[in-house]
């Protein structure tokens, strides 16, 4: 009975988008007209909002080693439109706020210019040149007191939506318990020497 529902569901969705989408076609002059001689359909019927549930258990492995701490996650964009890494530094922000990261500090270092001067004619006229400049835009985004396994998806999300023509660089800094050997103040192990009087 379940897969029925679901199945007649599915299709009466379908359908609607399909119909809804070929019912009016809106110009630039403001006005509607019809496409086809299709029935109109009611917003509501339009609107799809049953949720298929899962009965099955996702898979979740539970290990016994603890997850690694960054103290901080630096992330570093660099691009050469800077419309492009606004826009994107902005998503990286939305996406460190919806996983619940802390963001710290979001800087924008000088851009850096290279400029080439090049000989207009190759033969003759020396004088004559045309200079060209090529502008890197940078951003740094910092992220504070991140897991392993947050920062692992964070930076995938981010990757996976990187815009063409920017490149990203990532600096982690992790924190470490302190070696058994090192625990022990040194001078608590060395002999001492005694002093004659």
């Amino acid at each position: 009975m379940a897969a029925s529902t679901f199945f007649g569901r599915t299709v009466r969705s379908l359908m609607t988008l399909r119909v809804s989408s070929q019912v009016a076609v809106k110009l630039d002059t403001g006005r509607s007209y019809r496409r086809s001689r299709l029935p109109c359909i009611s917003p509501a019927a339009s609107v799809h909002t049953w949720v298929f549930q899962n009965a099955a258990t996702p898979n979740i492995t539970v290990t016994d080693e603890p997850d690694t701490l960054y103290q901080a996650v630096g992330v570093q964009v660099k691009g050469h439109d800077r419309a492009v890494l606004d826009s994107y530094e902005f998503f990286a922000k939305m996406a460190a706020q919806e996983l619940g990261i802390h963001v710290g500090k979001v800087g924008e270092p000088t851009k850096t210019i290279e400029r080439m001067t090049l000989l207009k004619s190759v033969h003759i006229f020396k004088k004559a040149r045309v200079q060209y400049e090529m502008r890197t835009h940078y951003r740094c985004i910092e992220l504070a007191h991140v897991t392993g396994s947050t920062a692992m998806v964070y930076l995938e999300y981010i990757q996976r939506n990187l815009p063409e023509g920017v490149a990203m660089e990532v600096t982690k800094t992790e924190l470490v318990k302190i070696p058994e050997h090192i625990q022990q103040p040194m001078w608590d192990s060395t002999p001492q020497v005694e002093q004659p009087s």
